[in-house]
């Protein structure tokens, strides 16, 4: 929606406004203004539509998650490093179903930008094995796979790990 700066520059805006009533005695009003710019603060880090593509993805709406991350035009230049990542670990999720080479480049990329989470990182690694396995490079396959091992803490990719492994057997 606002470019991240515009972000900071308007949390900064309503900060001076809030310490501005502090002065004016009007403390109510100070506090729910420094309150207040937690939000653009928060969104800095966190863009707005990559969370929303977030929500539709966990209702498996592709086409709703499609249209969010339409609206972020230019990503190099509106997004800090990790969203950069997580915008293009969205895209790859959502290729994954369909366009395998499409989806395997925008998770090298999102790798390479960095996910916050151990869990994402995990669940790009383990679908870059599903494609390394397909195209028959069982040596990336099984590293991409101990590496998504060790990222998985609370053994949520177990089954799927397991399950790649034996498919890995029959290669």
């Amino acid at each position: 929606m606002f470019h991240r700066n515009i972000k900071l520059i308007i949390a900064g805006l309503i900060i001076i406004t809030g310490i501005w009533q502090f002065t004016e005695s009007n403390i109510g009003n100070g506090i729910f203004l420094i309150l207040l710019s937690a939000i653009p603060i928060f969104l800095y880090f966190k863009n707005e539509f990559i969370l929303l593509a977030f929500l539709k993805l966990r209702k498996q709406d592709f086409e709703g998650a499609k249209k969010w991350l339409a609206y972020i035009k230019n990503p190099e230049t509106a997004l800090v490093r990790k969203q950069q990542g997580y915008f293009n670990y969205l895209h790859g999720i959502m290729l994954s179903q369909t366009n395998i080479n499409q989806a395997e480049k925008f998770f090298k990329k999102a790798i390479e930008l960095g996910l916050s989470m151990d869990m994402d990182l995990a669940v790009a690694k383990l679908n870059l094995a599903g494609v390394a396995m397909t195209r028959r490079r069982k040596l990336e396959a099984t590293t991409l796979l101990n590496e998504a091992k060790k990222l998985d803490k609370q053994n949520m990719l177990k089954d799927q790990i397991v399950m790649m492994k034996e498919q890995m057997k029959k290669i």
